[in-house]
């Protein structure tokens, strides 16, 4: 498994147990806008929706049910269209950013807003270096600076039921877990450590959208991560010991069979704003106009994509 900083995920991987036993007889495993953008291959998508905002695509509007949801938390979550980025924000991209608002490079940066590891695979505060590729993802940074670079940049982190809109989508259709190839891919990405120099960005397969690289590169910072365990009560959750949601946790789970989901729930409830970690970079997304917004989605089937139920309307 991958994250750097997770008390919860050991705990939480107990709980799921079963559920990794029944994933063992599954598919056999198959292997932001800133300034100096890395190109990316242009994706299957309507060439007039494509231009409208280079490098990201427009997802069309859906619902999701959540994984784990509360005892007053609907079933399902409407997803209103939006744009996403087609990869995750890469080196360069944010060097360009932190040049424009030196206040965020590396010797600079407040402790407040991010731990002491942040951009530490950066040569120096407006170098790479040789072992970081300027078209890789950029990863180390935290949750203050993904935002601070996506206001930027015009655009917004997304939210979690955006992001998991956009994820559960596979290679062919809508339905990715019911895929073999893409179930594998998301599947074999926790088999292996993450590499020491990242491969590019948007290198990946693209799902039906054209996104790619949303299960299989690093994992990725949403704006209401820490959602993702609250008991509802804002006045209780002030105190809320998030290490103690152990295996029961999944207890009542939607699909108990969606590893990836979980563990993605997992990993959100273990950071805090200002973490910073070897393989969590993120993506950016912007809202689509009234004119923009194609019609809801009509797949003919409603998937459980999202390890939690959030709100997108704030």
């Amino acid at each position: 498994m991958k994250p750097a900083a997770p008390t919860l995920l050991a705990c939480l991987a107990v709980g799921l147990a079963a559920s990794a036993a029944l994933l063992t007889h599954a598919a056999p495993a198959e292997s932001a806008a800133g300034a100096a953008p890395v190109a990316v291959s242009a994706p299957a998508a309507t060439p007039s929706v494509a231009a409208a905002r280079p490098g990201m695509i427009l997802i069309p509007a859906g619902e999701y049910l959540p994984l784990l949801r509360g005892r007053d938390e609907p079933e399902r979550v409407q997803v209103p269209g939006f744009w996403l980025d087609a990869r995750p924000v890469t080196n360069a991209e944010f060097l360009a950013f932190v040049r424009a608002q030196p206040k965020w490079s590396r010797s600079r940066v407040s402790p407040l807003f991010a731990d002491k590891g942040y951009l530490g695979d950066w040569a120096g505060d407006l170098e790479l270096g040789a072992n970081v590729p300027a078209e890789a993802p950029v990863v180390r940074v935290s949750w203050f600076a993904a935002r601070a670079y996506a206001a930027w940049a015009g655009k917004r982190l997304p939210k979690t039921a955006e992001w998991e809109r956009a994820a559960a989508a596979g290679f062919e259709g809508e339905n990715g877990m019911s895929e073999p190839a893409h179930r594998s891919a998301a599947l074999g990405w926790f088999s292996k450590p993450s590499p020491a120099r990242l491969p590019p960005a948007g290198s990946g397969r693209p799902n039906v959208h054209g996104v790619r690289d949303l299960l299989t590169l690093v994992w990725e910072w949403v704006d209401d991560f820490n959602t993702a365990m609250v008991t509802g009560e804002s006045r209780a959750d002030t105190g809320l010991e998030r290490t103690q949601f152990c295996g029961a946790g999944s207890v009542g789970a939607r699909d108990l069979t969606n590893y990836p989901a979980f563990m993605r729930a997992g990993m959100r409830s273990s950071l805090r704003a200002s973490y910073v970690v070897g393989n969590l970079g993120f993506r950016c997304v912007a809202d689509a106009t009234a004119a923009e917004k194609p019609p809801l989605a009509a797949t003919g089937e409603t998937v459980a994509i999202s390890a939690t139920s959030s709100s997108i309307s704030k």
